[in-house]
């Protein structure tokens, strides 16, 4: 059994429509398929959802994946409160750490992640987002970390994700109040990188995956590696993680190929390795 199967109660069941793949390419679309309750996160769906990250974090051949919510209502709407509603008291503690897990499984993949949302994200929804790497956005979509409003906190990394990326006194206001913001207002924060024209979010995503993955994969992923782990760590430690990180790509066949076609003056043909 794999290790996130592990964490789920043993009668949450394997609902593979829950959450669908398409591979484009290089590129691999991940789609949360609720759009009836606006993508919201059950027991089955994160259970779905972990499993195919795990499975999926050894795939290389993936050079950016993209993240996103049927229809075009909702990217997510956070945790199935209905079901939480029902849920038994001790299953509570297990089903807010598997969301918790998901939101490091998403951070921790290898290969880049950008959410691509066509709709409002609010509570856990946001959280998903802040867990990728970019975010791209319908004009129309909102965010917001709501879950003061039910008498709780952002407990999927939240409290932590947002002020590390937009600082403390910004994150302080959108936590403590509960309220919405919109796409526009959410990209001066730096919360959303691209807002996409009306009618074009799937091309803007394309735009953003496709110029990561013509990159040299290897270099990509290293990387990320070395801001995500960089970044936490005393400026003296974080430069010496960034030279081991630069180290990876030394020896790769791609910094060679990316030599000889600069002298060739020709587009690089990279294998990601």
């Amino acid at each position: 059994m794999s290790r996130v199967l592990d964490s789920f109660p043993a009668d949450v069941p394997d609902q593979p429509e829950l959450v669908s793949t398409s591979r484009e390419g290089d590129l691999l679309w991940i789609t949360i398929q609720r759009p009836e309750v606006m993508n919201c996160l059950s027991f089955p769906t994160l259970r779905r959802f972990r499993t195919l990250l795990e499975s999926l974090r050894d795939d290389l051949s993936i050079r950016a994946i993209l993240i996103t919510g049927a229809g075009e209502r909702a990217f997510c709407a956070g945790a199935d409160l209905k079901e939480r509603r029902t849920m038994p008291a001790d299953r509570v503690p297990m089903f807010v750490r598997n969301i918790r897990g998901l939101m490091d499984d998403v951070e921790a993949m290898p290969q880049p992640t950008i959410a691509v949302m066509g709709g409002f994200a609010f509570g856990g929804g946001t959280e998903l987002a802040l867990a990728c790497d970019l975010r791209v956005a319908a004009a129309h979509a909102s965010l917001g970390l709501t879950e003061v409003s039910l008498a709780i906190i952002p407990g999927a990394g939240g409290t932590q994700r947002l002020p590390r990326l937009i600082g403390k006194s910004r994150a302080k206001d959108l936590i403590l109040t509960g309220r919405r913001i919109d796409a526009a207002e959410a990209e001066r924060f730096g919360l959303v990188n691209r807002v996409a024209p009306e009618g074009a979010l799937r091309e803007t995503a394309l735009e953003v995956a496709e110029a990561i993955a013509g990159n040299g994969p290897v270099a990509v992923r290293a990387a990320k590696e070395a801001i995500d782990l960089g970044v936490e760590m005393k400026l003296e430690d974080a430069l010496a993680h960034e030279a081991r990180c630069y180290e990876k790509v030394l020896e790769t066949e791609d910094r060679l190929e990316a030599l000889a076609a600069f002298a060739e003056k020709r587009k690089p043909r990279y294998q990601g390795r």
